[in-house]
């Protein structure tokens, strides 16, 4: 099967490509590059042996993208593409908006046109908004989002809900999935944001290498055992894994189906700050600040229904990741002469 993948060369595309050619999928990638490296295509290569075809532009250029859909076509398109920092989207809402919407709108007119209808959707459990309870389930509700990013994953679900309710031949799997962690094992690939790292094992890892002096705690007033956020940290290797999981589940001719990717597990930014100690032995300093916009108390995943469907279950824990993740930063930064 040929997948498209939009946004492939970031941090969950790079991972999710790797994974599909090692399950033998034929991958095409579209990244503009906005918040990935084209150096990471070479990575991709070195690791799998096969260098996926690539193309650079926005999602958006709806001419640029029939091209493709002409000269390639794909069978089944996973959507990853898109601008996904929460604090960023409350400073920048129509930025937001437009982008990750429009890039939506372009690749399902193109779907529609050349009768492809299969497509996996990076969502994530921000469309829960703040939880009644935890664990969240696929049953849970999906409310008004805490943030504009999470608002555009609401609002793009809703759309595909839609449209697989009157085209009954598409299969569409909305893949609500909650903190991705970690780095490949061979250190080629993982999470080297621009700028400032808005996640916080990125940022944990800019600590530990010197290149920045502390870790920023964004609140430890919340109502969880310690004060500071939870959350459901997954390796993004299994996260990787679920996606050749759903695609596998969309050849079964599904219709839509919706799951929670995660581990089933909260974990605190400060014991994730403790494994992290633990898994490198290198002491990570912080300070506490005031709490962000837009984030929640506490947020993980139930897992049974992926776990049951589609054969999902996680293979790395948080000790795991930190030392994937330092192991990755560290390489870069050596690569970079840092």
């Amino acid at each position: 099967m040929k997948v498209l993948v939009t946004g492939g060369l970031g941090f969950i595309g790079s991972h999710t490509v790797v994974k599909l050619i090692e399950n033998k999928f034929d991958v095409v990638i579209i990244d503009n590059l906005f918040n990935s490296k084209l150096v990471v295509l070479d990575r991709i290569e070195k690791i799998t042996g096969i260098r996926p075809v690539f193309y650079q532009f926005d999602v958006q250029n709806k001419e640029k993208l029939r091209e493709v859909f002409i000269k390639e076509k794909p069978e089944a398109i996973i959507h990853f593409a898109g601008y996904k920092a929460v604090g960023e989207s409350v400073a920048k809402p129509l930025m937001y908006y437009q982008n990750n919407l429009e890039s939506t709108f372009a690749l399902l007119d193109c779907m529609a046109e050349f009768n492809v209808k299969n497509l996996v959707f990076s969502s994530s459990a921000t469309v829960y908004g703040l939880p009644d309870k935890v664990p969240l389930t696929e049953d849970s509700p999906v409310k008004s989002a805490t943030s504009p990013y999470g608002e555009t994953k609401v609002m793009i679900e809703r759309i595909l809900t839609d449209i697989c309710a009157v085209n009954k031949d598409y299969n569409v799997a909305l893949l609500r999935y909650f903190n991705p962690i970690g780095a490949h094992k061979s250190g080629l690939l993982g999470e080297d944001p621009n700028g400032i790292p808005n996640n916080l094992l990125p940022y944990i890892n800019r600590v530990a290498t010197g290149q920045l002096k502390e870790l920023n705690v964004f609140g430890d007033d919340y109502d969880t055992p310690d004060g500071t956020g939870v959350r459901d940290y997954i390796h993004v290797v299994d996260l990787a894994e679920g996606h050749v999981l759903a695609l596998k589940k969309l050849a079964t001719n599904s219709g839509l189906v919706i799951y929670n990717l995660g581990t089933g597990k909260g974990t605190s930014v400060l014991e994730v700050v403790h494994a992290y100690e633990k898994a490198t032995g290198i002491k990570i300093p912080y300070i506490i600040k005031e709490r962000r916009p837009g984030d929640v108390p506490e947020n993980y995943a139930g897992t049974d229904k992926a776990r049951k469907e589609l054969g999902f279950k996680c293979k790395f824990n948080v000790e795991d990741a930190c030392l994937d993740g330092y192991n990755f930063q560290k390489a870069e930064n050596e690569r970079n002469g840092k």
